[in-house]
């Protein structure tokens, strides 16, 4: 059964890009448009990994990231922010603030992104 990949981000063009890359390369991939959807979406079906865009209407990433590692039950699920934000006070506050497990900027190399993915999903194993 292939591992579950879940893209939070609102545009179009990149979940599209995402989810072709991730899915030829052997990942079932579920989309969400904003951090609320997210969190349903992780509510029902628990993906293997997370990909997270940081900006965002409502529910920005680093909120909807925290949510999911504070609850007892999803807190394990790997989380990799993708933002354009890349300043290193950025990233301190996606592994501290938010507490993600890694974090990618974009414009994204997709052999890091299939790396990361790779490696966040066995760590988790």
């Amino acid at each position: 059964m292939p591992k579950m990949i879940l893209i939070v981000d609102d545009e179009d063009d990149i979940l599209f890009i995402l989810k072709n890359v991730l899915s030829k390369n052997g990942y079932s991939v579920r989309e969400a448009y904003s951090g609320e959807e997210c969190l349903e979406i992780v509510k029902k079906e628990r993906p293997d990994l997370i990909f997270m865009d940081i900006m965002m209407p409502g529910m920005d990433g680093w909120e909807t990231a925290k949510t999911i590692k504070t609850d007892p039950k999803t807190k394990d699920i790997p989380i990799s922010m993708l933002s354009v934000k890349s300043d290193p006070a950025d990233q301190k506050r996606s592994r501290e603030y938010a507490g993600a497990d890694h974090h990618l900027t974009k414009p994204v190399d997709f052999s890091l992104l299939l790396q990361t993915a790779e490696s966040l999903i066995s760590a988790n194993n």
